[in-house]
């Protein structure tokens, strides 16, 4: 795992996103077409805006996968983060994609489940943008995770440190609106990825900062699980980063 701290928050979104628009072009010189996994939330709004910017990157090479949604949420609520990838990604993209397997939570969660293991099984994923939550979740896998299942995505619940996070985010006007329920990319496909950008700006993410990156690799810090790849690089600002011991 690595770590780079920065100064300026808005520098730091575009700092992990050049670095993970050059594994993209990397993947694609190497074997002609590319994977990547996508994250939603606050924290990702610069990175993404500073990824779509990027030049040069063949996007229609290139396949995407949705890393979470809420269970039994339509495509027009607010807080979807169907809607929320496609108004801030791939609408954005100078040329399509070559696929974007989105995650509908509106039909039968295990269900779809299964289709989005088997799509996933047949790719390998080259970059994983990903977040960390206030409660130190990766992906919504809420403490405490499950770091054993093989299984690409799962139904999992939703805690309440979870739940509030998008509530005082402005995704829902009060908790009771939350679902309780999510699809998430499990933990252990996600460590599948060739390599991991994990942008986590903002002071309300520095208790979570500290615990999965200087407390014990546990579930109980689903994050912490990102100091076992060898290619993760955990993008923090001063803010996020004020708690750390080093």
């Amino acid at each position: 795992m690595n770590l780079v701290v920065s100064h300026n928050p808005d520098k730091l979104a575009c700092r992990a996103a050049q670095h993970g628009a050059a594994l993209i072009r990397q993947a694609v010189a190497d074997h002609g077409t590319a994977c990547i996994i996508l994250a939603t939330g606050a924290s990702q709004f610069e990175m993404l805006r500073c990824l779509v910017a990027e030049p040069e990157i063949p996007w229609h090479r290139v396949t995407a996968f949705h890393l979470d949604e809420y269970a039994g949420l339509p495509i027009t609520h607010p807080a979807s983060f169907r809607l929320y990838l496609w108004q801030r990604f791939a609408s954005r993209l100078p040329t399509p994609l070559a696929a974007f397997y989105f995650i509908d939570g509106e039909g039968d969660p295990q269900a779809e489940c299964r289709r989005l293991g088997e799509l996933i099984h047949h790719h390998c994923v080259d970059v994983a943008f990903v977040g960390i939550g206030e409660n130190g979740h990766l992906a919504f896998n809420d403490p405490p995770a499950d770091f054993q299942t093989e299984e690409p995505y799962l139904v999992v619940p939703l805690d309440e440190a979870c739940r509030r996070q998008q509530v005082g985010e402005g995704w829902f006007q009060s908790l009771d609106k939350v679902p309780k329920q999510a699809i998430s990319m499990s933990c252990r496909q996600i460590l599948k990825s060739h390599a991991i950008i994990c942008t986590v700006p903002d002071e309300r993410k520095a208790r979570a900062v500290k615990a999965c990156l200087e407390g014990p690799v546990s579930p109980l810090a689903p994050a912490s699980i990102l100091r076992e790849h060898p290619e993760a690089t955990i993008y923090l600002d001063e803010a996020s980063a004020s708690l750390l011991a080093r």
